[in-house]
């Protein structure tokens, strides 16, 4: 069901990742709490509040993906990222829109069996553990129970009756991980058959290939396991007993269509530049992909292999860099299925120097983490980040602006030495300062060519 969540507790955990935009991290905290207004009004209403989709403009790598992907997390809905330049008008080679709310239902059905499987483990876990004495009972080869105590299991031994607890305690100690057992699995014989990908017939691709499994049931065959890998898989195979896999479906079919998010990239790539001239053949190709994607926005219904999913309040927020055209260079139709626009801005020093050491997830943690397992300890200087910001600022207007992603490159060109000789430098603490990252940058920084080329 929709997040509780407040606007203002869905803000300050966006905070936690992504620095600034705070009016793009505003206007979705509202549009998920909307979806927690509407389920409780009457439900006479309820289906006529439709979601207020939301366009984000602004160039690469200044958050957001990463809002839509962190508001997905934070809210345990069904999400989606697709790119709008991979889709292409029915009749066209390529994949129809109608395929990114069968994949959204995919994952819908994942997210809801995974957690289900969480659900039944405890009693999975019992039943795969009582199946697994019951191997071990049973193969013969490796038991031995003496004097009331338990020894390494040996070849050729036997156990005595009466003691299965013993056995048990024996298994959850530890004393059992590498016994072989036989286990009895499924070998699937389905042909291998490659669907063309034809367009508008991948739904029809997924049902022959459903028939054929049905054709081509798998067949058992005995395999030798470690019991610890034997329990892994007897696990698994109690928890599809226990789940309730109609249930599962239907539970996630109302999560697509109640809270599910499609997050459409490069929205902007298929937008048609106001422009004089005729309009060639990829103009027209754009515009149909528009007009293709308009009754999924609208709410229209979808064939899956679950069954029929409606869009009419799946949440969809498009992006892109808009720097030929621009929101109004959509089809009026569609420009109008996302009321809601907001522009994020371009990232300087200062944002660039909070991204180093603010998130929960800051790059400057991460490698520190990362040289830990080294066990050396890495530190940052101030102005070696200070550094590492002015100089990421100075690349991107100097080349393409790719916004934060930039960081990701200066971080490993300074630090590619250091990762390399890791191994040999255990035990050390190394402080990253301004001259250590002048020294690294220093072949790149007046070489505007090589610029480019490395960073």
């Amino acid at each position: 069901m929709p997040s509780t969540l407040t606007p203002r507790e869905i803000v300050r955990e966006l905070d936690k990742y992504i620095v600034g935009q705070n009016e793009a991290k505003r206007m979705v905290a509202i549009a998920i709490r909307n979806r927690w207004r509407r389920q409780r009004l009457d439900p006479a209403l309820r289906d006529e509040v439709s979601p207020k989709n939301i366009i984000m403009m602004g160039p690469t790598g200044v958050g957001k993906t990463e809002i839509a992907r962190r508001l997905a997390r934070l809210c345990a809905s069904p999400f989606i990222k697709v790119e709008a330049t991979k889709y292409t008008e029915v009749g066209y080679v390529g994949r129809d829109v109608e395929s990114m709310v069968r994949d959204l239902m995919e994952i819908g059905v994942s997210l809801a069996r995974d957690e289900e499987r969480e659900r039944v483990r405890v009693k999975a876990e019992a039943a795969a553990e009582d199946r697994l004495l019951d191997l071990l009972l049973h193969s013969g080869p490796v038991r031995n129970v003496y004097d009331g105590g338990f020894s390494d299991p040996q070849p050729g031994a036997s156990l005595p009756a009466g003691n299965r607890e013993q056995f048990r305690a024996m298994w959850r100690a530890g004393r059992l991980d590498d016994v072989e057992v036989e286990l009895e699995v499924e070998i699937s014989t389905e042909p291998q058959i490659e669907m063309l990908g034809m367009p508008g017939m991948e739904q029809m691709g997924s049902q022959i290939k459903d028939a054929f499994s049905r054709m081509f049931p798998g067949r058992k065959k005995m395999r030798k396991f470690k019991a610890h890998e034997a329990f892994d898989l007897l696990i698994q195979e109690e928890s599809e007993r226990l789940i309730d896999h109609d249930a599962v479906t239907e539970l996630a079919r109302e999560r697509v269509e109640q809270t599910g998010i499609i997050f459409i990239d490069e929205i902007d790539k298929v937008a048609i530049p106001a422009q004089g001239g005729g309009r060639g053949g990829l103009d027209i190709s754009r515009e149909g992909v528009q007009r293709d994607l308009l009754p999924i926005v609208e709410g229209s219904v979808v064939n899956t292999k679950y069954g029929m999913v409606r869009t009419d309040h799946v949440l969809f927020i498009a992006a892109g860099a808009f720097h030929t055209a621009k929101p109004s260079d959509l089809i009026p139709e569609l420009q109008g299925r996302f009321p809601l626009r907001v522009e994020l801005s371009a990232l300087g020093k200062d944002e660039f120097l909070r991204i180093l050491t603010e998130p929960h997830n800051a790059l400057t943690l991460q490698y520190s983490a990362l040289m830990g397992t080294e066990e050396i300890t890495l530190r940052f200087s101030e102005d070696a980040l200070e550094e590492v910001a002015a100089f990421a600022e100075e690349t991107n207007r100097r080349t393409e602006n790719i916004g934060a992603r930039r960081l990701y490159t200066i971080m490993e060109k300074i630090l590619a030495d250091l990762s390399f000789d890791a191994p040999e430098r255990s035990g050390e603490t190394v402080t990253v300062d301004r001259e250590w990252v002048r020294s690294r940058l220093e072949d790149v920084r007046d070489n505007t060519d090589l610029t480019r080329f490395i960073l």
